[in-house]
This record gives C-alpha cells, sequence and structure tokens, in this order.
C-alpha cells in the first residue's frame, strides 16, 4: 500500500517534470466577465497531451475559461488511480461472500460545500461520462469534478476537486479572490461528503492564484491529508489557474440524504 501510494504520489510529479502538466485537468469556464481579471500571455508551462479530438474554438491545448459562454480547450490523459485491492468472496455457512475491510474499495467524494460563499455542488469522477458534454472529457455544468490521479478523503495526500467558475458553481471562489487576494478565504470551512456516508472537515489556508502547477497538491507531508479546490481565472487562452489549499480537521459520520445528492450534470460546451 505505501509503494501504491508512492507511486500516487510521484508519478503525477515526474509527467510535470516532462512537460505534461495535469494543472490543465478541468476545461473550466466562468459564465460572467470579473473585474479585475487578464488573460495570460504565455502557455509554455502549462502544455496538455495533444486531444484526441481539437474542439472546433481552441488552437492551443490550454484549459481556460470564457465569460458568458463555455469555452473548449484540450485536456490530458488523466493518470488512473490504483485500486486498492479487490474483494475476495470467502465460503461460509450461509454461502454469502464477505470481504476484509481492507479489501472494500476506496470511498469517493460525492459533494463539497463551503457555507460562507454559498457553494454547494454534487461532485462525480472526472471520468464519468456525460452525454453532449463535448470532446476531451469537457467537465459538465452543476457539479464539480474530482481528479482520479489524487487521493480520496480518507487517504493520505491531496483530495483534488474542481469546477467551473460560474454562477453556481466556483464563481464566488473566484471572486473572493479578487478581494485582498483572496483574504476572505482563509479559515473558511469546507464540508466534503463520500459515498459511504462520512463528512471530512477542512480549514482554508492558504489561496494560490495564477497558479501553473500541482504543487500545492503534491507537496503534501507523509501522513497528512489536504483538500485542493481549483477553478479559473480568465477567458480563453488564460493558463493560471485559481487552486485553494485547506487542511483536514476531521471526520464524522453524515446522513445518506447529506452525503449523496443526486447529480445532474448539465453538458457546457461551447456555450
Amino acid at each position: 500500500m505505501r509503494l501504491i501510494a508512492f507511486l500516487d504520489r510521484v508519478v503525477p510529479a515526474l509527467l510535470m517534470a516532462a512537460g505534461v502538466t495535469l494543472l490543465t485537468v478541468g476545461l473550466l469556464s466562468y459564465a460572467a466577465p470579473v473585474e479585475g481579471e487578464g488573460r495570460a500571455t504565455t502557455t509554455s508551462s502549462l502544455a496538455a497531451d495533444p486531444p484526441a479530438s481539437a474542439p472546433p474554438v481552441a488552437s492551443a491545448p490550454p484549459v481556460s475559461p470564457a465569460p458568458a459562454t463555455a469555452s473548449p480547450s484540450g485536456a490530458p490523459t488523466p493518470l488512473p488511480t490504483v485500486p486498492s485491492g479487490a474483494a475476495t468472496p470467502a465460503a461460509t455457512p450461509s454461502a454469502a461472500p464477505i470481504v476484509s475491510p481492507s479489501a472494500r474499495p476506496v470511498a469517493v467524494v460525492t459533494r463539497v460545500v463551503i457555507p460562507s460563499e454559498r457553494v454547494d455542488l454534487p461532485v462525480i469522477s472526472r471520468l464519468e461520462r456525460v452525454p453532449g458534454q463535448g470532446p476531451d472529457r469537457y467537465p459538465p455544468c452543476d457539479v464539480a469534478l474530482f481528479h482520479d490521479a489524487f487521493a480520496q478523503p480518507s487517504e493520505e495526500g491531496a483530495t483534488y476537486i474542481y469546477a467551473h467558475a460560474q454562477a453556481g458553481m466556483f464563481l464566488p471562489l473566484l471572486e473572493a479572490s479578487l478581494r485582498r487576494d483572496g483574504e476572505s478565504l482563509l479559515g473558511a470551512l469546507v464540508e466534503v461528503y463520500t459515498d459511504d456516508d462520512k463528512r471530512y472537515l477542512y480549514e482554508i489556508e492558504r489561496v494560490k492564484r495564477h497558479a501553473l502547477d500541482f504543487s500545492l497538491a503534491l507537496d503534501v507531508p507523509a501522513g497528512e491529508r489536504r483538500l485542493v479546490l481549483q477553478t479559473s481565472e480568465g477567458p480563453l487562452g488564460t493558463v493560471p489557474k485559481l487552486q485553494l489549499a485547506a487542511r483536514f480537521i476531521s471526520e464524522t459520520a453524515a446522513s445518506r440524504g447529506e452525503a449523496q445528492p443526486r447529480p445532474q450534470p448539465r453538458p457546457c460546451y461551447g456555450g
């Protein structure tokens, strides 16, 4: 298990060193212009794998948001996570299979809530297909996504969640980051729920504007857990992203209704 955890942490770093930066996992956009934003002038350090099918309006692979409409661009091929184990049936007098606790699959994120910013979104895997979502896993709207190359809340390392900077999604985070470099976000509590009916509480401790890599998610001390939230900072061609790092505080039980909202992802590729 330690070797798996080591590989999960080191492989993304090696990809970044090779120039395949995973920061552009989200083809994110925002719906309304925000005062004070600017366009990026370079994309050299955020090159992604060439998309299998290049979006018609994007000439370069970096991910970026667009005012008023969602603007597509390329996305890299994700790193698959290594399964923690497979269930092994065992004979019992009742002939019912049993699974040891260590063999159960890791619970995944289902919901993210930031009460102070009025953010409350179902969360789905970035690998989940949504009809009409567009090429290159263009992120749907009305949900957030977790990146499968990183950890889940019950595991050591970083849990990585991202969403469009649009109304009803992560736009409040972008807007807050533009005021005194996001000072109001520091200390804000974040609730993350998982599909085994657990609630994980985090506290935002760092606001990183204009991020160009995954270092905030990779530089997690051994034995610690961290939450990283990402959204976009500008229109098509804007490479840097907004990232927030939150420290783990506690884990508690949650009700089924709290932990398992019904996601209704809406395709928003190109508009």
